[in-house]
């Protein structure tokens, strides 16, 4: 193996890990009830502030269109989005997050904040700030081979 691809190994073995145990910390502070998925989706939807179907959500996300569907079930019964047909098309269907669900969101906000905020505080800000432009190329670059 060459030690350019011993790199990319070790960088990807870390993002992995990461990822894995960022997402082990903040499931572990939301709200009873609420996963990480959850939360990704309202969220969303709050930051948006637009609605979007099942099949645009589940691109967004990367996950496929069954478990979009599995996600936004729990969400409804929870009562924290509103699905609704498109009156064009009966054929799709249309998100929004309800008032619930931006409490519910804001609520899941506030609990991870002091999260984030101390592992940001741990590492540094200028370090986090410095890290951030090749995380974003890194994405960017993973979404392209999507």
């Amino acid at each position: 193996m060459k030690p350019v691809d011993d790199l990319a190994v070790a960088l990807f073995a870390e993002l992995f890990m990461a990822d894995q145990l960022a997402r082990a910390r903040l499931s572990k502070v939301l709200p009873k009830g609420m996963e990480l998925s959850h939360f990704s989706v309202l969220n969303h939807l709050a930051r948006i502030q637009d609605e979007r179907t099942p099949a645009q959500l589940a691109k967004t996300f990367h996950v496929t269109r069954g478990a979009m569907t599995n996600t936004l079930n729990k969400l409804e019964i929870a009562g924290h989005i509103h699905i609704r047909p498109d009156w064009d098309d009966a054929r799709r269907k249309f998100v929004s997050i309800s008032p619930a669900g931006r409490q519910a969101r804001d609520a899941a906000l506030h609990a991870i904040a002091p999260v984030i905020a101390g592992v940001g505080k741990k590492l540094g800000y200028e370090r986090v700030r410095a890290a951030l432009p090749v995380l974003r190329e890194l994405r960017s670059e993973l979404e392209r081979d999507d």
